[in-house]
């Protein structure tokens, strides 16, 4: 991506946008660095000109317009004083910040977009691409909306990645649910959001990385990894610790997140989100341990083409968390 100056230009100013929209002072502001972001990352989506690309491109770019559009007529309304639509003006600037972001029940365009684009963009679009809309709609924490698109977010983040055997969708569906934690999260303290974002997007790079060095687009892949256990185990390993298996550092942040939840006596919304990570980890250990079967199979010699010890450096990333939780398991 990088070697390329016009896709560079592109990546800065993506980066300027999200900059500018987080530190506006006022709601145009916001506005202008939010059509900033999605007018720079539309070229970085179709860099390549495939049809695949073009599609997402235009699916992305349809769906960011129209929240962009809802999230200006929402700031017009609100700037608007005595007006009787003043006290509905935050809900529509919630919906439009939660359809950029691809939060349920706006999430229709979010696996499609990221079936069409290269695992780079993918990543981009899970992490950096959130973090504008979630920043700004800490500004205007409707608490109850809010909790309806945690309980949605989680529901279909684990539902609709049951049925999947592309690894882009899975990683959609899969941010979805993360989403509904991260906005739990928020609820919570905006400290707690940033630390969950953090090893999320960590976690989420690890895995990308894996799939991006052994080109794998759809999980029945994984039973034809020939070159060392070593992916195979790396590949587990991240995937449960992205799902939030305890001791691995996913579980971290999720479990802070239940203590803050158990302290605000949320014991509904978290009994509910636990299980439906309990139904993301059954999905993934599913696949995991399927392909595990086929090691017996394997080459007993390697011809890696690729570096061992990034495979290992995202394993260990994960197994990270286990001195972690020991640690503030014991303090």
């Amino acid at each position: 991506m990088l070697n390329n100056p016009s896709n560079l230009m592109f990546l800065m100013t993506m980066i300027s946008g999200t900059v500018i929209s987080i530190s506006s002072s006022s709601w145009l502001g916001m506005w202008m660095g939010l059509e900033m972001n999605l007018l720079s990352f539309i070229p970085l989506i179709s860099k390549n000109k495939t049809p695949y690309e073009t599609e997402s491109a235009m699916k992305y770019f349809l769906i960011q317009a129209m929240a962009s559009v809802v999230f200006l007529i929402a700031v017009l309304f609100n700037e608007m004083v005595d007006f009787s639509f003043n006290n509905h003006a935050p809900y529509l600037i919630s919906s439009a910040l939660l359809m950029k972001m691809g939060a349920a029940p706006f999430h229709f365009w979010f696996p499609g977009v990221m079936e069409g684009i290269d695992w780079m963009n993918c990543f981009i679009l899970m992490t950096w691409q959130k973090i504008a809309p979630f920043i700004l709609i800490s500004y205007k924490m409707m608490n109850n909306m809010l909790i309806m698109v945690i309980f949605l977010s989680t529901f279909i983040g684990s539902v609709g990645g049951l049925n999947q055997n592309s690894t882009r969708k899975i990683m959609a569906y899969s941010s979805i649910g993360h989403l509904g934690w991260m906005l739990s999260a928020m609820l919570i303290s905006n400290n707690m959001w940033l630390m969950y974002f953090i090893i999320y997007s960590l976690l989420n790079m690890a895995m990308i990385y894996l799939f991006h060095s052994q080109s794998m687009n759809q999980l029945s892949q994984s039973y034809f990894i020939k070159n060392s256990p070593l992916v195979k185990f790396s590949m587990m390993v991240s995937m449960l610790s992205l799902g939030g298996l305890p001791p691995f550092l996913g579980f971290l942040p999720k479990w802070l997140v239940i203590q803050g939840l158990s302290i605000q006596h949320s014991f509904f919304m978290l009994m509910f989100m636990v299980m439906m990570t309990l139904l993301t980890l059954y999905f993934y250990m599913r696949v995991m341990f399927s392909s595990f079967m086929f090691l017996s199979q394997e080459f007993k010699w390697n011809s890696n083409k690729f570096s061992t010890e990034l495979v290992s450096l995202s394993m260990m990333l994960s197994i990270i968390g286990i001195p972690i939780t020991t640690w503030l398991m014991v303090y």
